[in-house]
């Protein structure tokens, strides 16, 4: 064999080495997530008032509303159930959700699902929205594509592209919440678009957004997870339910 032709096959054997470690990392990385609790696998259960129907896309949760609808993104490496009891609740209400399963549990790799969401159902007012990433990437998906949206829901999270003034944007974040970069969420004022509607809720952390338990790096919550949820689903649907 050539000096060459061993120098190539050197090469290429350590090109397939390091790229087998990388995707052994980036399996481990990805299988270390926060998974559903119980109560988040109760929440899944249907009701008198929302029927809970799993679908090709993930979840919905379908209530006695017939005019609005939110498509959600969860936060990144949350397990996507964990956020049914705040959407069970919002459903009960009068917001019908479509919970989508992300890739990897990363709303990065498919930041575009609400377009296909948005064939299947008829709503006259459509909403995006999500928490953390799942936010993060909601938002970005509607400042490129505002057509057939009203507005953008952030839990914990924030724009990261100027917001169309077509839209409204409502922000909800938890006043002890050690997870969300707080210089970004300013910065992120500074995109929102002209009907923008922000609410701190007072004791409330990250992960309360949902049902999966304490967040590392999260701050210690001052009101139970039960107490958040029913404050979110207030502030929501107050603003999208008029």
């Amino acid at each position: 064999m050539s000096g060459k032709r061993k120098k190539l096959r050197t090469a290429l054997t350590v090109l397939i080495i390091i790229a087998a470690a990388l995707a052994a990392v980036f399996f481990v990385y990805v299988n270390i997530y926060y998974r559903a609790d119980d109560r988040a696998l109760a929440a899944l259960e249907s009701d008198e008032a929302v029927e809970v129907e799993q679908t090709s896309y993930g979840w919905f949760f379908d209530g006695p509303g017939e005019s609005a609808g939110l498509i959600f993104y969860p936060g990144a490496k949350v397990e996507e159930t964990a956020y049914a009891p705040l959407l069970h609740l919002a459903a009960s209400r009068g917001l019908d959700v479509c919970l989508v399963r992300m890739p990897w549990r990363l709303a990065v790799l498919n930041s575009g699902a609400a377009a296909g969401i948005l064939r299947q159902y008829d709503y006259e007012n459509w909403y995006v929205g999500g928490h953390s990433l799942g936010g993060a990437m909601a938002a970005s998906y509607a400042a490129k594509h505002p057509e057939g949206l009203k507005g953008v829901i952030l839990l914990g999270a924030y724009p990261v592209t100027r917001m169309p003034d077509s839209l409204l944007e409502i922000l909800v974040a938890g006043s002890e919440d050690g997870i969300v970069n707080r210089k970004r969420i300013e910065k992120g004022r500074k995109l929102a678009p002209a009907r923008y509607e922000e609410h701190e809720i007072q004791g409330g952390n990250h992960a309360q957004f949902g049902s999966y338990g304490a967040q590392k790096g999260d701050g210690t919550a001052a009101i139970t997870a039960e107490e958040q949820i029913e404050e979110t689903v207030d502030v929501i649907c107050a603003a999208v339910l008029q």
